[in-house]
């Protein structure tokens, strides 16, 4: 969809909303890989885009949406329409969009997206959804087995030795918290004294070095970066154990993100070349896997 188009039907989406009636002088087409976002006046509007409503619970994004508000790392939530997923929220005036290219040159990022997860993870809230790795990439599987799109050559055997994986993760499973799942940069907004999340369409109660080792690959951090995010979050150094955490998701959340993508494939989504998507992911999961270092750190997470 055209931005022009775009806007029109973000009008037409206003005249439904009772808050949003008398604004809209103003209507910005905003980013979005599967949804459509517009800022109007001083608030955000999200737009669901098309075949989301087969994977995503938005009773379940609302609340969290609603918690994550109240832990202070997310925007207030003015309106939400479980039905059909259109969501207000404020709009963080002074706050840029982040991008990989951002996180490299805004100072100081990683270790402000690391506190953000840190103040999440602390908040003590309670998220409906419990977000379980293994269960979605089944899910997945099944909502891909009735549709027309191939999975990359080799995937049910990658599939079969993150058994391996899965065992050395339960062995010593640390308390699950809430977690936002899905940490594009794209959901990160920074003011340069904050960073802000945002799009809780996948969160759910969760191991959180989930959120760490996603936004590591979602951000393309090097070393230096990666590193940056994990001390802030921890303040310091962490374990072994944790650290493996963290690398073990960076090859996980690739495997399930692959099917994720061929879904959008399927469904036509024209906002990305969605076959480059996955099959990249699928071999960025499979490079990592296969090194000794890789190894090494499912010994160390088995181990606690």
């Amino acid at each position: 969809m055209n931005d022009a188009s775009g806007i029109e039907l973000a009008r037409e989406t206003l005249r439904t909303i009772p808050l949003l009636r008398a604004v809209g002088a103003s209507v910005t087409r905003l980013g979005g890989l599967t949804n459509l976002v517009f800022k109007v006046d001083e608030f955000c509007l999200r737009i669901p885009g098309k075949g989301t409503e087969e994977y995503i619970s938005r009773a379940n994004e609302e609340q969290a949406a609603r918690e994550a508000a109240k832990a202070g790392v997310s925007p207030e939530v003015l309106h939400f329409d479980a039905a059909n997923g259109v969501m207000v929220t404020r709009f963080i005036e002074g706050a840029e969009t982040m991008s990989p290219e951002k996180f490299r040159s805004r100072a100081g990022s990683p270790a402000r997206a690391g506190e953000a997860f840190r103040m999440l993870h602390a908040s003590g809230s309670k998220f409906n959804f419990r977000f379980e790795l293994f269960s979605m990439i089944d899910d997945y599987l099944k909502i891909l087995s009735t549709k027309d799109v191939e999975l990359p050559a080799g995937y049910h055997d990658v599939v079969r030795e993150a058994g391996k994986v899965r065992a050395a993760l339960e062995a010593h499973p640390l308390p699950i918290v809430a977690c936002h799942c899905d940490p594009l940069c794209e959901n990160f907004l920074d003011t340069g004294s904050r960073m802000w999340i945002v799009d809780w369409e996948y969160s759910g109660m969760n191991d959180p070095m989930w959120d760490l080792g996603d936004l590591s690959v979602e951000a393309g951090f090097d070393a230096e970066q990666e590193n940056e995010m994990i001390r802030a979050y921890f303040d310091g150094e962490p374990s072994a154990a944790e650290r493996g955490r963290i690398v073990i998701y960076k090859a996980m959340c690739d495997l399930l993100w692959t099917l994720w993508g061929l879904i959008q494939l399927a469904n036509g989504n024209p906002a990305d070349d969605f076959r480059a998507y996955a099959d990249g992911r699928f071999a960025r999961c499979k490079a990592l896997m296969e090194t000794e270092d890789f190894g090494r750190h499912v010994v160390a997470v088995a181990r606690g």
